[in-house]
């Protein structure tokens, strides 16, 4: 837990001014709220912009995050600018309107949710499946426990990234590790399958959710996490657990052990220890965690997959 330099709070996830280098509370981030002497040399005529976690991520090697390499503005005149420091709880709600929609395409129109909503080996030219299957679930507890996940998870590795890079890092790391599920099933297959009932397609947040959990397990691998409130895990022993489980069921049973998509998980938590090791070192993360509602904090994982496909 680090000290305001301003007002002495005890904070447990500080925002260190990219100005002046200071550690302070929510209160006092803004450079204008403690006085920071990098005011004398602004020169934007529109003033500071409070984008939290966003503005105050630094990068010694002096250039852009991967979402400013591909040109998406979220600045506070963008397009996107609402978004800012949101994009857990936008994606959030994206999982649950399109869990909802299966619900209604699936009486309406029963034929249209695999082409709509499921990436599937048969139709991997099918591009919008890429994405759309990241948001839908295979049913209640699938999506349940991958929003867990990700609302606990998700604004800690938002906040630290910035939100354009927590984008990227959400929607490459569950299209990616659908498409390695796919893939590797093309591949079993011997190509591309026809349709029918015995092909397994792939839904869910799952690769998204676990590629945020590795991301914060390089950040801080020490992170106590309180199942329940009670029993206080490091979160490398989740994501060491949690993988050696996965490795486990593919080399025994294959990568649809149970009906998941066990290469899918896998490539996520790959994708998200190779991402966290490309931001370490940029600012502090918290040191605690507690699973579940209310208490004195934000909750950890109760593993993502559940139910369902992805």
């Amino acid at each position: 837990m680090s000290r305001c330099d301003e007002c002495g709070k005890q904070e447990n996830m500080p925002y260190q001014c990219r100005h002046c280098g200071g550690t302070y509370c929510a209160e006092h981030r803004l450079p204008e709220n403690h006085g920071c002497p990098g005011l004398d040399s602004w020169d934007d005529p529109g003033g500071v912009f409070d984008s939290g976690f966003d503005d105050s991520v630094a990068d010694d090697s002096g250039g852009g995050g991967l979402s400013d390499r591909l040109g998406i503005d979220t600045g506070p005149g963008g397009p996107l600018g609402y978004f800012r420091g949101n994009m857990t709880y936008a994606f959030l709600g994206l999982m649950w309107v399109t869990f909802f929609l299966q619900l209604v395409v699936r009486i309406v129109a029963p034929g249209l949710v695999e082409p709509i909503f499921v990436l599937s080996p048969a139709h991997p030219e099918y591009v919008w499946t890429w994405f759309t299957s990241i948001f839908a679930h295979g049913g209640f507890g699938h999506i349940a426990i991958n929003s867990i996940v990700i609302f606990f998870f998700g604004r800690i590795v938002e906040d630290y990234v910035g939100s354009r890079d927590f984008a990227v890092l959400f929607l490459g790391s569950g299209a990616l590790a659908g498409l390695g599920q796919v893939g590797f099933q093309i591949y079993q297959y011997g190509g591309i399958p026809a349709p029918g009932p015995g092909v397994a397609g792939v839904i869910g947040a799952s690769g998204a959710a676990l590629a945020i959990m590795a991301v914060l397990t390089v950040l801080n691998p020490n992170l106590t996490v309180y199942l329940y409130f009670l029993l206080p895990v490091p979160l490398w022993l989740l994501t060491v657990g949690y993988t050696g489980y996965t490795v486990y069921l593919i080399l025994s049973t294959g990568i649809g052990a149970g009906g998941t998509a066990q290469l899918a998980h896998l490539l996520g938590l790959g994708i998200g220890l190779l991402y966290g090791q490309h931001v370490k070192g940029r600012r502090r993360v918290p040191e605690q965690l507690q699973f579940g509602a209310g208490g004195r904090g934000p909750g950890g994982p109760g593993g993502p997959g559940g139910r369902g496909p992805f």
